[in-house]
């Protein structure tokens, strides 16, 4: 198995070995498909990220993912895409439609790794609620209080976060540092914190219906 790392602009690639079938992720994501393609030996996979610093930019994710299938389609069996829809209000599935390729369902990561059903089921109750996954927590000073400036400003606390009241971290990995990581994250945006292990959740499914091509 290799790992290439690219340039910040082009995203993240990693085969598992026989590269018949494309994974195009969220960069996001990277860290846990590489962890279950490693897990499960699926070696029919490669795996393609594009910069997850593209959730910020919703209108350009849907082009860059399009060009992106068509620069790849001749080298591989089967394309799939592990993406929410991420904010582009349908115009994601508008897409993968017109180029024949398939998604993992869901709005967000945050579903997909709770289990749509069990997210859909919890919403009028959490609909105050921040969320972490492991790469938010990881990445929660630069994307969240850096990203939103509240280093610089923290006095817009209030203005970003003022109407939410827990944050709850789901969890892909039982991870020690990382839950320390998401209590400190929680007690500096002034939010009560809860935990709930997710694991992989419907991402886990979604490799593995694509495994054999």
């Amino acid at each position: 198995m290799t790992t290439v790392n690219l340039e910040p602009s082009q995203g993240f690639r990693f085969s598992a070995g026989r590269g018949e079938v494309l994974i195009l992720a969220c960069g996001a994501l990277a860290r846990e498909i590489v962890a279950l393609i490693e897990l499960n030996h699926w070696h029919v996979f490669d795996l393609r990220c594009l910069p997850a610093k593209w959730h910020n930019t919703p209108d350009k994710l849907v082009p860059a993912l399009r060009q992106a299938i068509r620069e790849e389609r001749p080298h591989y069996r089967t394309i799939a895409v592990a993406y929410g829809d991420c904010g582009t209000g349908g115009m994601l599935d508008v897409m993968l439609a017109e180029e024949g390729v398939e998604r993992i369902g869901g709005p967000h990561c945050y579903a997909f790794f709770s289990g749509l059903s069990d997210f859909a089921g919890r919403l009028d109750d959490e609909a105050t609620v921040f969320y972490l996954t492991d790469y938010l927590v990881r990445h929660f000073d630069r994307l969240v209080w850096q990203g939103l400036g509240l280093d610089r400003h923290p006095e817009l606390l209030p203005d970003y976060f003022g109407n939410y009241s827990r944050l709850i971290y789901l969890a892909q990995t039982k991870d020690a540092a990382l839950e320390k990581s998401a209590r400190a994250a929680a007690a500096k945006l002034a939010l009560a914190y809860d935990y709930r292990f997710t694991g992989y959740g419907e991402l886990a499914d979604f490799l593995a219906a694509h495994s054999a091509g």
